[in-house]
């Protein structure tokens, strides 16, 4: 019992109510084990990892995982963290999300342990009468307790009706699908204690609340997110995401293991001591990578990541599948900077600038520190921006 109860709380943030927990368990009985999740960024990266890895730690003690897609409550839009009303999404794009969702998943879930489920099942079912019974539970001052909603309230910013609905309808799942426990990140916990407040009102047991913190990207400051361009996708090529594992700090290498490494907690400790007794952390890292990478490509691939990353980043070695471009110039020459745009190593030329004030960018194997160095006609160069972008490029 202290051992399952020990690797539930792994990476938890919090436990409500952990002695109801303990009773839960000491049933004997499969718990249902609830995530919501709505569909309106499909590509997965590996925050959005960090609520799977702990719903495959639920499975892998015998437990029952429903992964509920919020068909329904997508076309309201999670308000959580929002200062604006989100954009409701249409149909089609819920179902088409949802299909990737799936796709995407069960990387990490067993198929055979994992119910899927959509809260249009039984939201279309309840009707408007149920809606009004639904929104009857909880007053306009208990939904103005939530943060977000506080300081849209106080700060004058329009709240629409309907998102007042979220937080109940993700509530009201629980009471459908009879959860035991229901997992979320910490930016949920209201909504996650709505479904105990809900589930009591109609006569069941509640259920216990698990909250997983937020993971930082590469960076190590800001939560993982595509828009801050510090995150790593699971569906990124194996090179690219055993790079990008590799370049985090040693601190944050940490914090990655005891929430996406599916080692044991006695490994992770066995890890600690080595480090803190001399041992190297990189080789650590190059492990944690290549589990990653075998995780969502495949064993192979892990293998051959960690081999080309140690020709390019230790011997020199240029990426065997480095792109060929060939690039116009219309007086004679190409500015670096154009030239990075243009081959896609930089989103625009100020970010070129930026690299090379930082000493980011290369030119056959030789830092560029003049941002006004221009490559000339008929020349062709190995342009490198970083660790892992290069491509060759023809001036013509």
């Amino acid at each position: 019992m202290q051992d399952a109860l020990q690797e539930i709380k792994r990476g938890a943030d919090e436990l409500l109510v952990e002695a109801e927990l303990v009773e839960k368990l000491k049933s004997g009985r499969p718990l249902r084990i609830k995530a919501g999740f709505d569909p309106t960024a499909p590509d997965l990266h590996l925050g959005h990892t960090v609520l799977l890895n702990k719903l495959r730690q639920f499975q892998m003690q015998g437990h029952q995982v429903i992964f509920l897609i919020g068909d329904f409550t997508g076309m309201i839009g999670d308000p959580t963290g929002k200062n604006t009303t989100r954009p409701p999404l249409t149909r089609e794009a819920v179902a088409e999300n949802a299909k990737t969702y799936q796709e995407q998943v069960f990387k990490i879930l067993d198929p055979a342990r994992t119910e899927v489920r959509f809260n249009s099942e039984w939201m279309e079912r309840l009707g408007s009468v149920g809606m009004i019974r639904l929104a009857a539970t909880h007053t306009v001052a208990r939904m103005l307790e939530r943060d977000d909603f506080h300081k849209r309230y106080t700060g004058q910013q329009p709240i629409a009706i309907h998102e007042f609905l979220y937080p109940l309808i993700q509530g009201y799942d629980s009471v459908e699908l009879k959860a035991d426990v229901e997992l979320g990140g910490t930016d949920q916990k209201f909504n996650l204690l709505m479904g105990r407040e809900l589930q009591k009102h109609h006569g069941q047991p509640a259920q216990c609340v698990l909250t997983m913190p937020l993971l930082e990207g590469t960076d190590g400051v800001n939560k993982m997110s595509k828009s801050l361009g510090n995150y790593i996708g699971i569906n990124e090529p194996p090179q690219e995401i055993f790079g990008k594992l590799m370049s985090i700090s040693d601190e944050l290498m940490w914090r990655y293991i005891q929430l996406l490494s599916f080692e044991s907690l006695a490994t992770v400790e066995g890890w600690k001591r080595q480090v803190a007794e001399g041992a190297n952390p990189r080789n650590i890292k190059v492990g944690f990578a290549q589990e990653i990478v075998a995780r969502f490509h495949g064993q192979a691939a892990a293998e051959h990541a960690l081999a080309e990353f140690e020709a390019r980043f230790q011997r020199g070695a240029l990426p065997d599948d480095m792109p060929e471009i060939s690039l116009s110039a219309v007086d004679g020459a190409l500015q670096v900077p154009q030239l990075l745009k243009l081959a896609g190593l930089v989103a625009s030329t100020s970010e070129a600038i930026r690299q090379i004030g930082g000493g980011g960018v290369k030119l056959d194997g030789e830092r560029v520190a003049d941002k006004g160095a221009s490559v000339p006609v008929g020349a062709t160069v190995v342009a490198q921006v970083g660790k892992r972008k290069f491509a060759r490029v023809t001036v013509v």
